[in-house]
């Protein structure tokens, strides 16, 4: 017997070398990466996944509050080269830059030939610019969080490979032209903005620097409510609540103001009294294009009213009521930062998923349950887990028992 296995063992296992030797296998493809030799035998299944994270990108994506740099992994993306790294889907390190940053006064004079520095007041513009774009509206290519100077992008020679991006001192005027015209009806080329080299130049700068330092716009006084009588016939009152828009739905003043410069508001140079603003007058396109990126402009009779509307109530607006601890929560909590706002039914279960006995704390309803009660399934109340009807109680109760009249517990503070 003894011989007989030292005999068989032998025999099966060169018979099971042989067949794994015989069984053909695929041999990894490799490729020189320097002095690295990259295994890649799943290369086309990595890519595949790739390209199916890809495709749920949502579409909209550009118009969140995303910093360009968690997504590109280069300085200047392009289509052709969008240098796009792996998505870190929620871990998103957002960066966002405030009118407070920069300096607060700058001096252009890297291209002066027959005229002075320009003297820039830094600061002023930012304050101005938060009513409308803010940093963007200037440095407008700006895809990393520290904001960029003009030079970086612009190039100071008018010969230059690339005459599709303005050189420096055409990105200057246009940058400035644009509200300076229209702020005082002229170029400014020798009032505004430049004069010409003299042997008191030096100091005539430094007169400018000191009259615009420590300089701030007036604060805005910011509206609470706007009304407006139009000829719609089937409404002609619209009620606009300024401070909710920007309070409680959190919109920002560009989201709105994202165009409007000086003359928007005040009259030219000319004017005396800035403190006094014009009476803005607009057609009936823009009074509506404002709104319409979050309304829809076709449900007329949503803003056109037969009286001036009252301010916004959740349970008058949306038929449910914000009790308890749902009062406290930010809109964005329950209904997304998409726009226009989601809407959702007031079914616990579009927000809450999967309840588990014994880790919700019913006492946030506003509800303590009984010590029996407690220890009930929740569609033993809430037939078919639907919670946005009153519970019902005959499953375990004759019919005397009835909600609310018998609480299965007590109403908690």
């Amino acid at each position: 017997m003894k011989k007989g296995l030292f005999i068989l063992i032998p025999l099966l296992l060169m018979g099971y070398l042989i067949v794994i030797t015989l069984i053909p296998r695929p041999k990894p493809q490799m490729v020189d990466a320097g002095n690295k030799i990259l295994y890649n035998q799943n290369l086309e299944s990595n890519n595949r996944d790739q390209e199916s994270k890809n495709q749920n990108v949502s579409s909209d994506h550009i118009k969140q509050s995303l910093n360009c740099k968690s997504c590109h992994a280069c300085e200047y993306p392009t289509k052709e080269d969008p240098c796009l790294i792996e998505c870190p889907r929620q871990d998103l390190a957002l960066v966002f830059n405030t009118t407070k940053e920069g300096p607060e006064v700058v001096v252009i004079d890297e291209m002066s030939e027959n005229y002075s520095g320009v003297v820039f007041s830094h600061k002023l513009h930012t304050h101005m610019s938060e009513m409308s774009a803010g940093c963007t509206d200037c440095h407008h290519y700006n895809t990393t969080g520290p904001v960029l100077k003009c030079s970086k992008c612009h190039e100071n020679t008018r010969s230059r490979e690339d005459v599709s991006v303005p050189d420096l001192k055409a990105a200057y005027h246009r940058q400035c032209m644009k509200c300076h015209v229209q702020w005082s009806r002229e170029n400014g080329c020798n009032t505004q903005c430049h004069s010409r080299k003299s042997p008191d130049s030096d100091v005539k700068l430094q007169q400018l620097i000191k009259e615009v330092t420590n300089k701030t716009h007036p604060l805005r006084p910011e509206p609470t409510k706007m009304r407006w009588e139009t000829n719609y016939e089937k409404g002609k009152i619209v009620t606009f609540f300024h401070d909710e828009h920007v309070q409680l739905f959190k919109l920002k003043c560009a989201d709105c103001h994202s165009n409007d410069n000086c003359t928007k508001c005040h009259e030219s140079k000319t004017s005396k009294d800035f403190g006094k603003t014009i009476q803005i007058k607009k057609s009936e396109e823009e009074h509506h294009k404002s709104c319409s990126s979050c309304h829809n402009i076709n449900s007329c009779q949503k803003c056109h009213k037969e009286s001036e509307m009252m301010p916004f109530n959740h349970g008058r607006s949306t038929g449910w009521n914000l009790k308890a601890y749902h009062s406290k929560l930010a809109c964005t909590k329950c209904h997304g930062n998409t726009v226009p706002i989601k809407k959702l039914d007031n079914n616990c279960t579009s927000c809450h998923k999967n309840f588990t006995l014994g880790q919700f704390d019913h006492k946030i309803t506003g509800l303590v349950l009984s010590e029996g009660h407690a220890e009930a399934e929740c569609n033993s109340c809430h037939v078919n887990n639907n919670f946005a009807k009153n519970p019902e109680c005959s499953s375990c109760h004759d019919k005397d028992k009835s909600y609310p009249a018998d609480l299965p517990g007590k109403r908690g503070k």
